[in-house]
């Protein structure tokens, strides 16, 4: 079997450059090159691979090509991927305990690409993960139990430092074989009042405002506590993450339930957090949410 031929980084790289900046002189300002010398690395690229993989415009634009689109996606994963291993060789060597805080659907969602990636490049470092309602890990953060926590944006206190993550729509959350969402009043299944929850607040707001009855029959102080009763058809319930348990939907805008707002997603930090630890885990964590973001991202039209 034929050896495929390797890509050089530095082709991928630039790649990525011009389709994040939207510019061949921004690219070439940030790998150091001419401009010239970046469009000979594309053309070299697109050499390599046999395709198109951009396409100039009316007025200079330039778009990804259906290949393109493809190769960008893969190319920030390898060049992530390239630049873990650079930073586990030369990046100093450091040991220790970070303490991490987080709820649980922001856990299952997420949580295990960071470790997985975080445990690749920096195998000495050990992480403690706490499972708790936002404002739960929040405390404990403020108490210094945690160096880190994710939390639901609402959660963090004022003039807090925060880092943002991700940011999306709530979305109605129904079973696949029943129809609780056609039922009146409403059922409902939320996290506990007692959990200060920003998602139960503008739920319950957004129906009121719509004139729609409903009933809080199940109370959770987890995600997947809520989608229990969901799964039995007892109940609706909300959520932001776009992962569901086979068995669950998320109910389309023409059923009969009013929008809800957006919703985001934050990273804290202790005031006096283990460091270097804490900033390298802080690095991995809003990485993996950049690289989940781009993946749901479509090519788009670049400008020259």
């Amino acid at each position: 079997m034929k050896i495929p031929a390797g890509i050089d980084p530095d082709l991928l790289r630039a790649f990525s450059y011009i389709a994040e900046d939207g510019s061949f002189t921004r690219a070439a300002e940030r790998v150091g090159r001419t401009q010239s010398a970046v469009s000979m690395q594309v053309q070299r690229l697109e050499a390599i691979l046999g395709q198109k993989i951009l396409q100039r415009g009316k007025g200079g634009a330039v778009h990804l090509t259906p290949h393109g689109s493809y190769l960008l996606e893969r190319s920030r994963e390898l060049l992530a991927l390239n630049d873990e291993i650079w930073t586990a060789f030369h990046a100093p060597t450091a040991h220790g305990i970070v303490r991490l805080g987080t709820p649980d659907d922001y856990a299952l969602r997420y949580l295990p690409h960071v470790l997985r990636r975080f445990a690749d490049a920096q195998p000495a470092i050990e992480v403690e993960v706490v499972v708790a309602p936002s404002n739960e890990v929040v405390e404990r953060l403020k108490a210094g139990d945690l160096d880190l926590t994710l939390c639901s944006e609402g959660h963090g206190p004022k003039r807090w430092p925060a880092t943002d993550l991700w940011r999306g729509p709530l979305l109605w959350i129904t079973s696949e074989r029943h129809a609780p969402h056609r039922l009146d009043p409403l059922p409902l299944a939320l996290a506990m009042e007692s959990n200060d929850c920003t998602w139960r607040a503008v739920t319950l707001k957004a129906l009121e405002k719509a004139h729609r009855s409903y009933h809080v029959k199940y109370n959770s102080a987890s995600l997947a506590g809520t989608y229990a009763p969901v799964l039995a058809g007892l109940a609706v319930t909300v959520s932001p993450v776009t992962w569901l348990p086979d068995g669950l939907r998320i109910l389309r805008a023409d059923e009969g339930l009013p929008a809800l707002p957006e919703a985001g997603i934050q990273l804290l930090k202790a005031r006096q957090p283990r460091q270097p630890l804490t900033d390298i885990l802080a690095s991995h964590i809003a990485e993996t949410f950049r690289l989940e973001s781009r993946r749901a991202q479509p090519g788009a039209a670049l400008s020259a």
